[in-house]
């Protein structure tokens, strides 16, 4: 049963349907001193159920932090590796070993590494969405929250490598006036929303604020009324005194946001091959292969767990901690 299992890629064990899912993996945690940490991706049960719920520099400064024995990374793998190399003498738990990322995946170490050799003399700022193995080849690793602080700290002069987003990077490149080379590289869920679905959005509804992500496209970061982190889109939406709000990044966010503002109105950017039928939502699909099922039985069996080259993570933490530090 096991082989299987490997070769699934997550515990495909049935569950008594009179479980108390949530309730059991709370036992589960207090007995085996384990914490859940969650994407604002993954879907509400799933974040309902998590010890800390946040974007990708707080679930990482989270787990450089916690005195749990037992990491269960609700998210996607690069963010499972990301927490195994910050934290190497504890198990480190995803729900599913198939939960990739198209931005990590659009960002080859061999052929990031050739890209660097071709450009000598210039310094390397690589999104955290990346492999362990590409953050081996980076100076420093960012986020969506602190990319512009980040690369502040550097000389108006140093030549930068920026990668794999280009349109965060683009954007990065606008708001700081720098020229950093641009890794060709993109998300599938923040690239396809659409403009004139958004359009129409605003017409239907005309005071609702636009929340844009960075890695939305620039037509799109042009009707923002903010551009911002996952994060800095939850924090705009609770303290503005606007009620409604078009939100063009990946949907699990709008949990949050109304769990957060109950009494406000938060509308979901449709995605281009939005058919008007149904939800509108723009899912990331890898987010949602975590399941309570999953994480149920990754914390009864302890599997699948994340491990990392231990030559790759000696270099790879090092700009993962230069970040951290740099966020304080």
């Amino acid at each position: 049963m096991k082989n299987d299992w490997k070769a699934k890629g997550y515990v495909d064990e049935p569950i008594d349907e009179n479980i108390d899912l949530a309730k059991e993996i709370r036992r589960m945690c207090k007995q085996k001193n384990a914490v859940v940490l969650a994407h604002y991706y993954t879907e509400g049960a799933v974040q309902d159920v998590a010890d800390f719920v946040g974007d990708s520099l707080a679930l990482a400064q989270q787990a450089a932090k916690t005195d749990a024995d037992i990491i269960v990374m609700c998210g996607v793998h690069f963010m499972g590796e990301t927490c195994k190399i910050l934290c190497p003498e504890k198990k480190v738990l995803v729900c599913d070993l198939n939960a990739g990322c198209s931005l990590a995946d659009s960002c080859d170490a061999k052929d990031l590494k050739a890209f660097i050799d071709e450009h000598p003399g210039y310094k390397v700022v690589s999104y955290v969405n990346t492999t362990a193995a590409v953050k081996a080849l980076t100076d420093v690793v960012v986020t969506s929250s602190n990319a512009k602080k980040v690369v502040d700290t550097f000389p108006k002069d140093e030549k930068l490598i920026f990668g794999p987003d280009k349109n965060l990077g683009n954007y990065i490149n606008s708001v700081t006036g720098r020229q950093m080379l641009l890794w060709n590289g993109g998300c599938h869920v923040h690239g396809q929303f659409s403009l004139e679905g958004i359009l129409q959005l605003k017409r239907e509804h005309p005071e609702a604020k636009v929340l844009v992500h960075p890695e939305c496209p620039a037509p799109i970061q042009q009707l923002a009324d903010v551009i911002g982190s996952t994060a800095g889109l939850l924090k705009y939406a609770v303290e503005s005194e606007a009620q409604e709000f078009i939100v063009a990044t990946e949907s699990g966010i709008l949990h949050q946001m109304q769990r957060r503002c109950p009494d406000k109105t938060f509308l979901p950017a449709p995605p281009e091959q939005s058919e008007g039928i149904g939800c509108q939502c723009n899912e990331c699909a890898y987010m949602r292969l975590n399941t309570l099922r999953k994480l149920y039985n990754t914390l009864k069996h302890e599997w699948p767990e994340i491990l990392v080259d231990e030559t790759i993570a000696k270099e790879a933490v090092k700009p993962i901690q230069r970040m951290l530090e740099l966020s304080k």
